[in-house]
């Protein structure tokens, strides 16, 4: 059981990481790139979308892969892919001229919203797999969640009739 739970785990990090990249590379907008001379220009429609919108549709996608509990998971996509970006624009990529890499500290700002606006997705996904959220009476729980145990396990023995 835990060695499933890790697979699908893992997977459902590399979806959410999958729908992070993806997102980015469709919008086109290099968030670590600042411009020189006006730095405020980056706030803009396709930046908002960057960073609230995408990473909304990575929790759902990194819960809907996972299941219950993935609100947990959510978090780490959006820190892979803004990491990696942010390496990516640092040492491996030439910046276009009139062009600066963004501050860490500024950046690390814009990839705490990002993580958060996952963990929104995370936990609408959840409530959408549950279909109900908050807290339920533990009849109603054990009417919607069943889960395994010995009873349910054990073969019952043959009646002496």
């Amino acid at each position: 059981m835990r060695k499933a739970r890790f697979i699908s785990g893992t997977l459902a990090i590399m979806v959410g990481c999958l729908v992070n990249y993806v997102g980015d590379r469709l919008l086109g907008v290099r968030l670590e790139w600042v411009p020189l001379n006006d730095p405020l220009a980056i706030f803009n429609a396709l930046w908002a979308i960057q960073i609230f919108i995408i990473p909304l549709f990575v929790g759902l996608a990194t819960t809907a892969v996972f299941g219950l509990g993935g609100k947990w998971l959510c978090y780490f996509p959006p820190m892979i892919v803004r990491t990696l970006a942010y390496v990516e624009s640092d040492y491996l990529l030439e910046l276009p001229a009139g062009m600066s890499l963004m501050p860490f500290g500024w950046w690390l700002f814009f990839v705490i919203l990002a993580v958060e606006c996952a963990a929104i997705g995370g936990v609408f996904g959840e409530a959408m797999i549950k279909r109900i959220y908050g807290r339920t009476s533990p009849e109603e729980a054990e009417k919607l969640y069943v889960k395994p145990n010995e009873n349910n396990n054990k073969k019952e023995a043959p009646s002496s009739e």
